[in-house]
């Protein structure tokens, strides 16, 4: 089963390329299965099996998803952009997009709305499936310390004041109304001007999403003794005046000083707990009384979280001069 995992995960990835290419020739469950070797049937069992959809469902939410970011961001006709996209039609591309989102995409364009995009699967996920490494002795890299000062910026996000960790946040936000991984990750891809953004350089459809902690009175005591609550969300420009998904809440991040525990890329598979370990150590023995600076608890900073293998993996901790 972990094969198949994996071999549906490099499938999702190579979609994703193609769709950014425009290559829409290549995305046929025949040649998609040939690429694996495997029947057309068979591996359509095996992709339902997995993901939960028909692979044609999920190759029609896709080119949705990324022809809504095209229909936001340029001035593309929309004849072009659902030509781009394997549409035959301005009428085939119109219905779809309304069955998809309930606008149609020249409302869309009039008026960009939060809507839930399809958002890429990751069915092989170290952090589901219990993979990272956990037996591997080889070394994984230094970590890199720094301070920098953040300018003032919203947030944008949900918020758990029991949850622990990744895995816990999302199983107690599914039980939730509207606040589950897939409708809250998909709002969160649709919005525009994510500070975190990496654009066209990461085929992940969550760029821009980072896990944040907040030092809230009602939130859990964290093992160095003070009230966080877990939340999940986008960092956005301190002007961002667009529209609010009513699941979610939006606050002013004041300017601020951090200190960063930054690791570089490294192999999502097998060396995700040795790079967890090592930065989990690096912020437990960092030396303050060397720097002007200590850890800062006062109600309301924010820690900052980003994990993306392909290009690091950050804690971002507020602080303040002493």
């Amino acid at each position: 089963m972990c094969e198949w995992h994996k071999n549906i995960q490099r499938l999702v990835e190579e979609i994703d390329l193609c769709i950014r290419n425009k290559n829409d020739e290549a995305l046929t469950l025949s040649l998609l299965a040939g690429r694996f070797g495997y029947s057309e049937y068979h591996f359509s069992r095996k992709f339902k099996e997995i993901s939960g959809m028909q692979l044609r469902d999920y190759l029609r939410y896709r080119k949705l998803a990324f022809a809504l970011k095209q229909l936001r961001d340029t001035d593309d006709g929309i004849l072009e952009i659902a030509m781009d996209h394997g549409f035959s039609s301005h009428e085939a591309f119109s219905r779809a997009f309304r069955e998809a989102y309930g606008i149609t995409p020249s409302e869309y364009r009039r008026k960009p709305v939060p809507v839930v995009l399809r958002t890429i699967i990751k069915p092989f996920d170290c952090y589901l499936m219990e993979f990272g490494g956990r037996e591997m002795e080889k070394k994984t890299g230094d970590i890199k310390t720094y301070f920098i000062t953040i300018p003032a910026h919203k947030f944008l996000h949900i918020k758990n004041y029991e949850s622990v960790g990744y895995w816990d946040f999302w199983q107690k936000q599914s039980l939730i109304p509207g606040q589950d991984c897939e409708t809250i990750c998909g709002l969160l891809d649709s919005i525009k001007g994510k500070l975190d953004d990496a654009g066209e350089h990461t085929a992940d459809s969550g760029s821009g999403q980072i896990m944040a902690f907040i030092n809230e009175p009602e939130g859990r005591i964290c093992s160095w003794g003070i009230p966080l609550a877990e939340c999940y969300g986008v960092r956005l420009p301190l002007d961002y005046d667009g529209a609010i998904p009513s699941q979610m809440l939006l606050i002013d991040v004041p300017e601020g000083e951090y200190l960063v525990f930054e690791h570089g890329p490294f192999d999502f598979e097998t060396e995700n707990s040795l790079v967890e370990a090592r930065i989990e150590n690096a912020m437990k023995t960092f030396d303050y009384a060397s720097t002007e600076y200590c850890l800062d608890l006062t109600p309301g900073r924010i820690f900052y979280f980003y994990h993306d293998c392909k290009r690091f993996w950050k804690y971002i901790r507020p602080v303040r001069k002493v």
